[in-house]
């Protein structure tokens, strides 16, 4: 019976309740050791009439183990392995070890267990049980929070308990949290004396609550602990009560009271992490501990045996043994283990152990987690691989050898998202390493770490000097490293080191292979973007993207700096081809990080050709969790900045709070390469909204980014002439003219005839203006079409040519209407009813109406693509897409997904 959870246990029955009817959802029940979390768990599983309960926990020695816990989980529905699309089931049976090969990305893994627990729950609703979730592997850890932030229209409830205060952490930030307290007086009291030996006398009992707090597995074990006269009041209480300390304790009193091979007993029990009786029994007898010694741990309550597995009273047990122990004893038992798992074919735990024996160099072990790390690498397990190379370092007696394991482990930390620890073990990685190519690379990922998370001008520092150093034995090396410092300096980062990225490396022949001429031409190209030289970054850019279609390799280098080129160039077409062939084939293969990368800079694409809602889409909310799942937090800054623009544009609520949450960001760490580009955004969304041109000058005149300074000319010239500023407007023309002159983009160049039309004599305008409406019609972006439009009409209207004006005004009303503009579709329709021609309001854009995640699945549905492959691209479950589905079918009107294929959705 659980006294005093009242509440607690309704909240529970509330959750899985849901579940029953199609609503999922997610809880972590935090609180200190002991407080009765795993309790509160059992009592709902034991009410969760008709579900499928499915259990798990983390457990501290087998945290380095990767998926070992979420193994666990899935056992019981592994029958529905066999249903999930074929890369899924393949990522999720290497995972678990069960087929040899390549799993893929982790995140395949994870969408793996999702669709999993969907399946089962379409015969019965799941209930995930998750205890002492602290201790999971991080691999484990991360796929349950992937399955619990998307289970709320699955018929799946997923119950976590984690402790407060402990060496790991269950970051669960985001997920609803039952905070479990110590149990009130009554209640303590209750548990009190139903579990007491003898009378507890009032005043006792009174102390006994007060000093545990009320926690209950204190109220539970203390009785064992005290004397009957301590109880009755006869004797005082000990003078240290703490709560968990106190508990602690007990158990180690009673472990130290049992013959010294029960203690080796148990001391074997608390550091095996299979739970398997059998290894527990083989790895005593090495240490010639029999059977006698596990009947009396069992007699002593702190250790059970049943259907062949071992189980520890509580983990405060598992602690207390393990502290008690000496480093020797405690070296010995993993020697035995070790030697077990050996003869039971369980590589990656008896690699672990042959670990924790060491007390030096040990080339056997070194061997072994070199072999873990490989495993788990080839099995999404990217964090565990990071520990296993970090601890086979420690272990590794040979200096270049260490080198090469660190930077194989800094290479999957930053992989799994751990920025931090991958900058440790790059910077103790190079200290180790002598080879120029083998620094080149540690040096290249240490500064990928730094532009990303830290500083870029250290970033683009320390990857310029790294490509010096290999320039002389190894070109290619030293060719890409460079072209790596250009990008960055083409988003203005100077590092202010005199090495000149171009004249590291002769150029290469025009025979030579496709990609080294391909970056080749971005490392030019880029270069040439940073120091203003337009017409050679056109010729050599465009030369770039020629030699990549030569290109049939996933090149996740190349890739990105070919979407960052074609930005960098105002080249739309270009920039939408290499971001969605990134996006395809990162979706392809389940590599979310890359995923994530392309839909934020496809935001700004997607923008600039009017696409808004599509922008919003890869601002949405999936986005942003994508960030947060991948731990790469500096990557929600551009969604959200792009999100605010959308929602100033177009009037709606929430563009101070995206700004608010870009500002929070910026505030937890540096954003990256894309700090610049992101801020100028967000100075951008201030101008538009701002009550007055000067006050809006004054936002547009920071954007510092020729990317964003160009994105936004149309603002940032009519805030300079309306305030009065002409100078600066003259300026700014001059700058759009020179670039669209040496680039050929068509937008800049229409950008700059409507400033300088705005700049003109009224008498010389209006050719200006009709230039800059040419240029429009070949550039594809709505919004300067539709500026532009509206201010010649508004111009023509003022000279008194108001029927010449309709017609642009009217074009003007159409572009603000489809792209949703309300702010400006007014102006446009006041400007209209000025002309003397009223303006019927016109009905909602269909894209418009449908939310982001709604537009995506009706795209893809629209193209054709099933159900499943839709839930695979997007990260969701088949029964989330028919939610999405339904929903837009009735938004839109249409019943079926043939029809879809015909709607304008952008």
């Amino acid at each position: 019976m659980l006294h005093g959870r009242d509440p607690e246990r309704a909240r529970l029955g509330a959750l899985v309740d849901d579940a029953r009817h199609g609503r999922g959802g997610a809880l972590v029940v935090r609180g200190d050791p002991g407080v009765g979390k795993s309790a509160l768990l059992d009592d709902a599983a034991a009410g969760a009439d008709g579900l499928q309960v499915l259990r798990t926990r983390g457990i501290a020695s087998e945290a380095p183990l990767a998926f070992a816990a979420l193994h666990r989980l899935l056992r019981p529905v592994a029958r529905h392995i066999p249903a999930l699309p074929a890369p899924q089931a393949r990522a999720l049976r290497a995972a678990f070890g069960e087929v040899e090969g390549d799993g893929g990305d982790r995140f395949l893994v994870f969408l793996a267990a999702l669709s999993v627990l969907a399946e089962a729950a379409e015969e019965t609703a799941v209930l995930c049980v998750v205890d002492d979730a602290h201790w999971l592997d991080d691999e484990s850890a991360a796929a349950l929070l992937f399955v619990a932030r998307r289970v709320h229209l699955e018929r799946i409830a997923v119950l976590f308990a984690a402790r407060d205060g402990d060496v790991r952490d269950f970051a669960s930030d985001d997920l609803p949290v039952l905070a479990l307290a110590g149990l009130d007086d009554r209640a303590a009291g209750a548990l009190l004396s139903e579990h007491a030996r003898g009378p507890v006398a009032a005043p006792v009992h009174r102390q006994l609550v007060e000093r545990t707090g009320g926690n209950p597995l204190a109220l539970l074990e203390l009785p064992d602990a005290l004397t009957p006269e301590q109880l009755a009041g006869h004797d005082p209480l000990p003078d240290r009560l703490p709560r968990t300390e106190a508990v602690e304790r007990g158990f180690l009193d009673r472990y130290r009271r049992l013959p010294d091979d029960a203690q080796s007993l148990l001391l074997v029990a608390a550091l095996d992490d299979s739970a398997r009786t059998t290894t527990v029994r083989r790895a005593a007898a090495l240490l010639d501990v029999g059977d006698p010694a596990f009947e009396a741990a069992e007699r002593s309550g702190l250790l059970s045996a049943t259907d062949g597995r071992v189980e520890l009273r509580h983990p405060l047990v598992r602690s207390a043994v393990h502290d008690a122990a000496t480093s020797s004893r405690r070296r010995q038992v993993h020697a035995a283990l070790a030697t077990v798992l050996a003869a039971e074919d369980d590589p990656d735990r008896r690699a672990w152990h042959l670990a924790a024996a060491a007390d030096g160099p040990d080339p056997e072990a070194v061997a072994a987690l070199d072999g873990v790390a490989r495993r788990a690498q080839r099995t999404g397990g990217l964090e565990a691989a990071a520990a296993a190379w970090a601890r086979a370092a420690e272990l590794c007696p040979v200096r270049s050898e260490r080198g090469r394991l660190r930077y194989a482990g800094a290479r999957a930390a930053w992989l799994a998202g751990r920025a931090g620890l991958a900058r440790d073990l790059a910077d103790t990685a190079l200290r180790d390493l002598d080879d120029p190519a083998s620094r080149a690379d540690v040096a290249r990922l240490r500064a990928r770490v730094e532009w990303n998370t830290g500083s870029p001008d250290v970033g683009q520092r320390m990857v310029l000097l790294a490509a010096r150093e290999v320039a002389p034995t190894d070109p290619d090396r030293a060719r890409e490293m460079a072209m790596f410092a250009a990008a960055l300096a083409s988003f203005g980062v100077d590092a202010g080191v005199r090495v000149d990225p171009v004249g590291l490396v002769p150029r290469p022949a025009a025979d030579d292979t496709p990609r080294r001429r391909c970056f080749d031409h971005l490392l030019v190209g880029l270069d040439a973007i940073a120091r203003g030289d337009g017409a050679t970054a056109s010729t050599e850019l465009r030369a770039a993207f020629a030699v990549a279609e030569e290109l049939g390799e996933d090149d996740q280098d190349l890739l990105p700096n070919l979407g960052i080129a074609a930005l960098q160039l105002g080249d739309d077409d270009a920039a939408q081809r290499w971001h969605e062939l990134l996006l395809s084939r990162a979706r392809a293969t389940g590599a979310m990080v890359m995923v994530l990368y392309s839909l934020t800079r496809l935001g700004l694409t997607e923008f600039a050709t009017g696409r808004w809602t599509a922008a919003g889409s890869a601002a949405s909310d999936r986005a942003l969790q994508l960030a947060r799942d991948t731990g790469q937090p500096g990557l929600l800054g551009l969604p959200l900045a792009v999100r605010a623009l959308v929602a100033v544009l177009r009037d709606e609520d929430g563009a101070d709070e995206h700004a608010a949450a870009v500002e929070q960001v910026a505030a937890c760490g540096p954003m990256g390469i894309l700090d610049l580009p992101i801020r100028d955004v967000l100075h951008w969304a201030h101008g538009v909204r701002a009550s007055s041109p000067d006050r809006a000058l004054r936002h547009l005149s920071r954007i510092t980014s020729g990317l964003v300074a160009r994105l936004a000319a149309v603002d940032r010239l009519e805030a300079a002439v309306h305030a009065g500023e002409a100078d600066t407007a003259r300026r700014w023309v001059a700058d759009l003219a020179g670039f669209a002159a040496t680039v050929g983009t068509p937008w800049v160049a229409a950008a700059a005839a409507h400033g300088r039309a705005l700049l003109a004599d009224a008498g010389d305008a209006g050719p200006l203006f009709e230039e800059a409406l040419a240029r429009h019609d070949e550039a594809g972006h709505p919004f300067d079409h539709a500026r532009t439009a509206l201010a010649y009409g508004e111009h023509l209207r003022r000279s008194r040519r108001r029927v010449d004006a309709r017609t642009h005004l009217r074009r003007a009303l159409e572009l603000f209407d489809e792209l949703g503009a309300t702010r400006w579709s007014e102006r446009a329709r006041s400007e209209l009813r000025a002309s003397g021609e009223s303006a019927r309001r016109r009905d909602a854009d269909v894209a418009v109406a449908l939310t982001p995640q709604e537009l995506q699945v009706a795209r893809l549905v629209g193209s054709g693509t099933s159900t499943r492959e839709v839930a695979a691209q997007l990260f969701l479950s088949p029964r989330t897409i028919d939610f999405h589905l339904r929903n837009v079918f009735a938004k839109t009107g249409v019943s079926s997904r043939a029809e879809l294929a015909h709607l304008p959705l952008g």
